[in-house]
């Protein structure tokens, strides 16, 4: 299709300036491995694997021929009382990465669903075990959960809010751990423990049995690459565990190795109760979502239903859609083979010195970062969030795609980056912020 003013204007854009693309419009025609193409046949390196969905790179062909199959085979199923194969392999494979006991999956399609599923579950737990009155959420100042309506109650990034009302009532929001004390901290800041103590707060405000569940991403990716201090997420579930509130791990970002492990999880050393997943699970081949559960909630909530009936009256059309399973399926048997998770926790040391080395420049304000996730924070300039666009644009134009966040450039390379890559991302990257 011809680019044109006309032919762009019907297709309205998330989370993009709709008019400013327009008139400038960079498109992406083609990807392989780390690297994007643009209309003009530009090579573009890839340096935040798509939108944090593409560990494994693109164009994996052992996904596509995977997925060609299933869709010339079984193209879809319902999986409202009935199933396929696919789904029950991809269920265990999850449940081999997840953490012990966190072995039940329900599938979706987006991050957004796993969000609002997991809200969901929680109170369907509670009604089951005869605590129907636990209506409160938890979630946190700079947290991002999705755009559903559940999860954007959750959200405590304003912009994601402020046009959308309430939303959901009974949500509170623990202050964020972004900390001045901890600017330029590689890993876990040494400050800022304590704020873990505002849920027992929220505790002794609503009552010790009101509050049903506490969403935490184990790094907060979306708000610009928040790393825990150490000891806040062990604080934090042992005050759920005193209390009996669900701890929810969001690992749409951090999981499937962006850490260095299969999930946050076990990198921090702290196990939820839940964990929501989205984006590499299918390597962004398909869209998928996904709830791991612990067994004893999926027991609870399983065993307490009548028989003849549903337990869990929730679902989607596409839930377990066979294509998106066979994406997915394709996908882990990549991580496990290439060994990708591994590759990424060995390269992380070099891309943290590369990423930490530009906080010579003077417009940088912070750095932060774990594993193979990083932010790279800009001074602001006429207003907040101004520089942040601008500076994804210029990257654009110089050859590499990265998502930025107000003033944050989030650095997320796929496993597969090479030393090299790594080495020109980072320059394009200083030679676009030396500009300012």
């Amino acid at each position: 299709m011809q680019l044109t003013e006309a032919t762009l204007e019907q297709h309205w854009m998330p989370f993009t300036n709709n008019r400013e693309f327009k008139r400038e419009p960079r498109m992406f025609v083609r990807a392989a491995g780390m690297y994007y193409w643009n209309q003009q046949g530009g090579k573009v390196l890839d340096g935040s694997s798509g939108l944090f969905t593409t560990a494994a790179g693109h164009c994996r062909p052992e996904i596509a021929k995977a997925v060609n199959e299933q869709l010339q085979t079984l193209d879809f199923t319902p999986s409202f009382l009935r199933g396929h194969s696919g789904a029950f392999e991809l269920a265990n494979a999850v449940a081999e990465l997840t953490p012990k006991h966190l072995d039940h999956v329900f599938f979706c399609n987006s991050g957004s669903e796993a969000v609002d599923t997991a809200i969901k579950i929680a109170f369907a737990y509670h009604l089951a075990h005869k605590e129907a009155q636990r209506t409160y959420l938890i979630s946190r100042e700079r947290a991002y959960h999705g755009v559903n309506m559940g999860g954007t109650a959750l959200s405590g990034m304003v912009k994601n809010r402020e046009a959308f009302g309430a939303v959901m009532p009974g949500v509170l929001h623990l202050r964020h751990t972004l900390l001045p004390e901890n600017r330029f901290t590689r890993g876990m800041g040494e400050k800022g423990v304590e704020l873990a103590d505002d849920l027992l707060r929220f505790v002794q405000l609503v009552g010790e049995k009101r509050i049903a569940a506490v969403f935490v991403e184990p790094i907060a990716g979306s708000t610009g690459v928040i790393v825990p201090p150490r000891g806040y997420l062990q604080r934090i579930r042992e005050i759920c565990d005193r209390y009996g509130i669900l701890l929810v791990f969001d690992e749409v970002i951090c999981g499937f190795g962006r850490t260095g492990d299969s999930f946050a999880a076990s990198s921090f050393g702290v196990t939820p109760d839940m964990i929501t997943m989205a984006k590499a699970l299918t390597n962004g081949a398909q869209p998928m979502g996904a709830v791991a559960v612990r067994d004893s909630i999926y027991r609870t909530i399983v065993d307490s239903a009548p028989d003849g009936a549903p337990e869990f009256f929730h679902g989607y059309t596409y839930s377990a859609h066979p294509a998106a399973c066979a994406a997915a399926i394709a996908t882990l048997k990549i991580y496990e083979t290439e060994r990708l998770f591994a590759k990424g926790r060995e390269l992380a040391p070099y891309f943290l010195d590369e990423l930490f080395g530009l906080r010579d420049l003077p417009v940088v304000a912070d750095v932060r970062g774990f594993g193979l996730l990083a932010g790279v924070e800009i001074k602001p300039g006429a207003a907040p969030g101004l520089r942040g666009t601008e500076l994804q644009a210029k990257l654009f134009d110089r050859g590499l795609h990265v998502k930025t966040t107000g003033d944050v450039a989030i650095i997320a390379p796929a496993f597969i980056a090479t030393r090299a890559e790594i080495d020109q991302l980072t320059a394009i990257l200083r030679d676009a912020l030396k500009e300012y």
